[in-house]
């Protein structure tokens, strides 16, 4: 039998709350909140390694975009999920910075129209919360609907977005 992966994990601070950064071999696994659900995202055990240069990248491109200086993120993403639910936060990466769409309309670009409860089910487990941008997801209406940060996280991250939607940025 093969061990488990070896996950680190680091901790920073930011404006929506304390965040676990947690990397694997392969990349980035995980972002999660401070009052997290460990059950939305089972990981097993985690070794604490603030200096692991992945966290100290996502670190510096997080602590950027709360500034205002970055749109987009660049690194190495390995979250774990079903084929469906990678498929769902894959599409996340495609929503604009500063843009929302429905559950609706994302599982019409999946090509699966009448999809939305489960593709809102596959947001909700999204392992990599602000980097794959799930809180671009909102109700039908256009209101905003569950989310893992809480629903003031939320509304920060997507006002924040809208206050630089209108400047150049990385």
């Amino acid at each position: 039998m093969t061990p488990a992966p070896r996950l680190v994990c680091k901790q920073m601070a930011s404006p929506v709350g304390t965040l676990t950064l947690v990397a694997g071999e392969a990349g980035l696994v995980a972002i999660l909140w401070q009052d997290d659900d460990p059950a939305r995202v089972p990981l097993g055990p985690l070794a604490d390694d603030s200096d692991h240069p992945l966290l100290l990248e996502t670190t510096r491109q997080l602590d950027a975009y709360f500034a205002g200086a970055r749109r987009s993120f660049d690194l190495p993403l390995a979250p774990s999920g079903t084929p469906f639910q990678r498929q769902v936060w894959a599409a996340l990466l495609t929503i604009p910075y500063g843009e929302t769409r429905s559950y609706g309309q994302l599982a019409v670009t999946l090509g699966r129209p009448g999809a939305a409860r489960a593709v809102g089910a596959a947001n909700g487990r999204n392992p990599l919360s602000i980097v794959a941008p799930c809180h671009r997801i909102v109700g039908g209406s256009g209101a905003l609907t569950g989310f893992a940060g809480g629903l003031a996280a939320k509304h920060y991250l997507l006002t924040l977005e809208r206050r630089g939607a209108g400047t150049l940025l990385l």
